[in-house]
């Protein structure tokens, strides 16, 4: 499964998006239903949350109403698959805390499906930096956090229900997560947050683009929406200091001390002087080719690692594998128009649609209306609770009348 990043901002052009928006001002890009039907489903939501051992307090919080829950109120102690100890969420309690109207934060997701995976891997593969992805599952009237700024661009990409995200005119000035940006109090946002600019209304399917430092908050519409966020870290100036400092060890100039100080103005001179020489040294060096050759290679090369695994293929045991978005047990689908129907017409049942009426034949008629219940359905689900039907051909045509869409 791959994605570019004119996918993903469609209808607008890459071309357009870098020349007015990017690292510029906020944008919302309205897409279908469908469009990230693929990128993540409650299916597979569960299914993520039943790896138990690879969730700890620090990969799934909770937060309820802008406060965090307690790990000890969530979680057990346990020993993780590195055997490491840890604080492992359990079922129960989170399950408690979500009927209490508990947002659920999964961080460091952005590889852990192939639809995750290929959003990352658009991001990514536009230069725009390493991709780190959070899910944050929340519940109608119940907001997680408070107006605040991230450290890093925001591409929030709903995938389920809707989220009305308020965007606000301030923005803090090229923040990074140091201390010095992570320790300002909340009074501190709200005076900062300035005029609210625009009401957002996220439906699945849209993407709301944040520069870094832009303040927002948003709150759930729906009865329950997932957005997932993906965080864009771009390389920095300060990266350059990285790689200036790896070629001053090779410096004489920088391995030599600093004037001793004694308090007398020749000394204070002699250390002016040799600060000034050692700027004009850096600077010198910034020009260096090799220096560079190794930053236009840092820069290039900023994003992460992901995939590439074929066992088989490696040994020559097989031919490398297609990329496919079929689960193991069949194909999957999301429902896109939950709650439809089938209603009766003359002697006959129809499904009504935006493409007109999907005729249904007798034996189909309580298939269809307990597919399209669900929030999402596999191929074998329906063979199993209605054996009656040709399930194949049932989906075929309820996703070709544009009610399922491929998950």
């Amino acid at each position: 499964m791959s994605m570019t990043l004119a996918e993903l901002l469609a209808p607008m052009t890459p071309e357009r998006f870098f020349a007015e928006f990017h690292d510029r001002r906020p944008l919302h890009i309205r897409g279908g239903a469908a469009k990230f039907a693929h990128v993540l489903s409650w299916r597979q939501i569960n299914r993520l949350l039943d790896m138990t051992h690879i969730w700890s307090s620090q990969s799934l919080k909770l937060v309820l109403d802008g406060k965090p829950v307690a790990p000890d109120d969530y979680c057990a102690r346990a020993t993780s698959r590195d055997n490491d100890q840890v604080m492992q969420p359990v079922a129960a309690r989170v399950r408690d805390w979500v009927g209490r109207g508990a947002s659920v934060v999964l961080n460091d997701v952005d590889s852990l499906t192939p639809g995750l995976a290929a959003v990352s891997q658009a991001l990514e593969g536009a230069g725009l930096g390493k991709a780190q992805a959070n899910v944050y599952i929340s519940w109608q009237s119940h907001k997680a956090f408070p107006a605040h700024y991230d450290t890093h661009d925001v591409w929030a990409v709903q995938v389920e229900g809707e989220k009305t995200w308020n965007v606000w005119e301030g923005r803090a000035d090229y923040p990074i997560p140091h201390p010095a940006f992570r320790t300002e109090a909340q009074a501190h946002h709200e005076q900062a947050k300035g005029r609210l600019q625009e009401k957002v209304l996220l439906k699945a399917g849209d993407i709301l683009y944040l520069p870094r430092g832009w303040y927002h908050d948003a709150l759930a519409e729906a009865p329950a929406s997932v957005h997932v966020a993906f965080g864009l870290h771009a390389p920095l100036g300060m990266d350059l200091l990285n790689i200036l400092h790896e070629r001053a060890l090779y410096d004489a100039e920088f391995r030599k001390p600093l004037p001793r100080q004694d308090g007398t103005a020749a000394a204070k001179f002699a250390l002016t002087t040799r600060a000034q020489q050692l700027a004009q040294r850096m600077a010198e060096l910034a020009r260096d080719p090799k220096v560079m050759a190794a930053l236009e290679q840092f820069v290039a090369g900023y994003r992460f690692a992901r995939g590439g695994n074929d066992l088989l293929a490696a040994r020559g045991l097989a031919a490398p594998e297609a990329p496919s978005a079929m689960a193991e047990e069949g194909p999957a689908f999301k429902v896109l128009v939950p709650g439809t129907k089938p209603v009766r017409r003359g002697a006959g049942w129809v499904l009504r649609t935006d493409q007109g009426s999907l005729p249904l034949a007798n034996a189909e008629v309580e298939a269809a209306g307990w597919v399209l219940a669900r929030p999402d359905v596999a191929e074998p689900e329906l063979r199993a609770a209605h054996p009656e039907v040709d399930a194949a051909a049932l989906l075929a045509r309820l996703r070709e009348a544009g009610l399922l869409a491929a998950a």
